[in-house]
C-alpha cells in the first residue's frame, strides 16, 4: 500500500479531508510536528530550531552554523525511517522532502480558489475579509519559498509537482477522499523494486548529507543504488583535495558502495567554499555603533576561524538574540539608542544562555562593576589585544558548552 503527501493551501479543509481518508483507509496520520519531533530524536537539534527551516526566514548565523542543512538532513533522515513502511498519510510541508523517484508515494494538492479561502478565513478566524487576505498571503508566501527552494518552482500549487490536484472548494469532502481512495489502489503505487530501492537510497543520502555537515561540509548528495556522488557548488582553492576528504568521509556511511564527485553550476561563480569549524564559537554577534571598527574587527576574527555577525545597535541586538540566540554577544558599551548596559540586562534577563563580552573605549571601573554584576562575561577595552579577544571569545564558548553538557545529564 502506498504513502499519500498531502499539501494543501490554508483554509482549504485540510483536517476534515484528512479525517476522511483516515477513516476510509485506517492509514496513520503525520503531520510536520510529528516528523520534526523524530528529527529532533535523532540529532538533539530542538524542535523549535528544525521548525525554522519551513520558514523563509533563514537565521543570519546559519552561513557559520549550517543549522538549516542539518535540520533538513535530519528531517530527510526521519522521513526515510517512516518510508520504510506504508499506509500512512503525511501531510504539510515535510512530506514535500521526498524525492519523486520514490513512486509509491501518492502526491496531493489541496488547494481552494481565493475567494473561497478569504471567506473560510474570515469565519474561522472573525476578521475582515482584508485581514483574511493578508494572512492567506502571508501563508502563500512561505508555501512558495519552500516549494521554490526544494524544487525551483514558484508556484506552490503548480501542476507538475503532484500526482492530483484537488479544489476543495468545489468538490466535497467525501468526493476528494474517494478520489484518493481509488488513486491508491492502483498497483504502480506500491512499495516495492525501483521504489523500495530509492527508499534505500534517501536513507543513504540523509546519512551522508549527516556525516558530511557535522564535519562541516556542505555539498549536494545524490544516491542511486549505492553510488554517491557528491556536488561541489562554491570554488573551492585546492580542489582535489576537498574531494578526497568527502569521499573519505561518504564512505564510512553504511550502504555506500562507491563516491564519485562533480562541481555544479555555482561552482564557477564568485563564492568560495568554507569548511566550518564547529569547534569555534559558532554565533558570534558583533554590536557597535561605530562600523568601520566592528567591520575590521569582524574581518580580524574571521582570520582567526572566528566568524561573525554584525549589527550596529542595541535594538537590532535584542531583536537578534530573541530570534537567533547567539552563543556569544561582543558588545559596546557607549551607543545611541539603547546602550551597552541595558543590552545586557535584556540579555541576561531574557536569554542568561548568552555570553556577553562588553568591548569599550569609555567604560569606567563604576560601568565595569555594573556590567559584572548584570551577568557580563567579561569587561575588556578596545585597545585589548586581538588574540586576548579570541581566547576570551573561546573560553566563553567552553563555559556555553559545559553548561548544555551539565543540562543533558540532568
Amino acid at each position: 500500500m502506498p504513502v499519500i503527501t498531502l499539501f494543501s493551501g490554508s483554509y482549504c479543509n485540510e483536517k476534515q479531508i484528512i479525517e476522511e481518508i483516515a477513516s476510509r483507509t485506517g492509514y496513520r496520520q503525520l503531520t510536520d510536528p510529528d516528523i520534526v519531533a523524530e528529527a529532533s530524536r535523532l540529532s538533539s537539534i530542538p524542535e523549535n530550531k528544525i521548525v525554522r527551516v519551513f520558514s523563509e526566514k533563514v537565521s543570519v548565523f546559519n552561513r557559520l552554523t549550517h543549522e538549516r542543512e542539518r535540520s533538513l538532513a535530519y528531517l530527510r533522515l526521519a522521513l526515510s525511517s517512516l518510508l520504510a513502511e506504508d499506509e500512512m498519510i503525511i501531510s504539510g510541508f515535510a512530506g514535500q522532502l521526498i524525492p519523486k523517484d520514490i513512486s509509491h508515494v501518492l502526491r496531493v494538492c489541496l488547494i481552494a480558489d481565493m475567494t473561497s479561502r478569504v471567506a473560510t478565513a474570515e469565519k474561522e478566524l472573525n476578521v475582515s475579509s482584508s485581514e483574511a487576505n493578508k494572512i492567506i498571503h502571508k501563508d502563500d508566501v512561505q508555501c512558495a519559498a519552500w516549494m521554490h527552494m526544494l524544487h525551483d518552482v514558484y508556484d506552490p500549487w503548480s501542476t507538475s509537482l503532484y500526482d492530483v490536484t484537488l479544489p476543495t472548494d468545489k468538490t466535497s469532502v467525501e468526493a476528494i477522499a474517494m478520489t484518493i481512495q481509488e488513486s491508491i489502489a492502483n498497483p504502480v503505487f506500491k512499495l516495492v523494486g525501483r521504489s523500495q530501492s530509492a527508499v534505500a537510497d534517501f536513507s543513504i543520502a540523509a546519512n551522508v548529507e549527516i556525516a558530511l555537515v557535522k564535519k562541516g561540509h556542505t555539498v549536494g548528495v545524490e544516491v542511486t543504488d549505492g553510488l554517491v556522488t557528491l556536488i561541489i557548488n562554491k570554488h573551492v582553492l585546492r580542489l582535489n583535495h576537498l574531494e578526497d576528504e568527502l569521499k573519505e568521509i561518504a564512505l564510512q556511511v553504511p550502504g555506500v558502495t562507491a563516491v564519485e564527485t562533480k562541481v555544479g553550476p555555482g561552482y564557477y561563480q564568485t563564492d568560495v567554499y568554507r569548511r566550518q569549524d564547529f569547534e569555534a564559537p559558532s554565533k558570534i554577534l558583533l554590536v557597535d555603533d561605530e562600523k568601520k571598527y566592528v567591520q575590521t574587527l569582524s574581518k580580524r576574527l574571521m582570520m582567526r576561524e572566528l566568524d561573525s555577525a554584525v549589527v550596529y545597535d542595541g535594538e537590532s541586538a535584542l531583536s537578534l538574540a530573541e530570534e537567533d540566540e547567539p552563543d556569544v554577544m561582543i558588545l559596546d558599551l557607549r551607543m545611541p539608542g539603547i546602550d551597552g548596559i541595558e543590552v545586557l540586562r535584556q540579555v541576561k534577563q531574557n536569554r542568561p544562555g548568552i555570553e556577553v563580552i562588553v568591548l569599550t573605549s569609555q567604560g569606567s571601573e563604576d560601568d565595569k562593576k555594573t556590567c559584572m554584576e548584570l551577568g557580563a562575561f567579561a569587561f575588556l577595552s578596545k585597545s585589548v589585544d586581538i588574540e586576548e579577544l579570541s581566547k576570551t571569545i573561546k573560553a566563553a564558548k567552553e563555559k556555553i558548552e559545559q553548561a548544555r553538557t551539565a543540562q543533558k545529564v540532568n
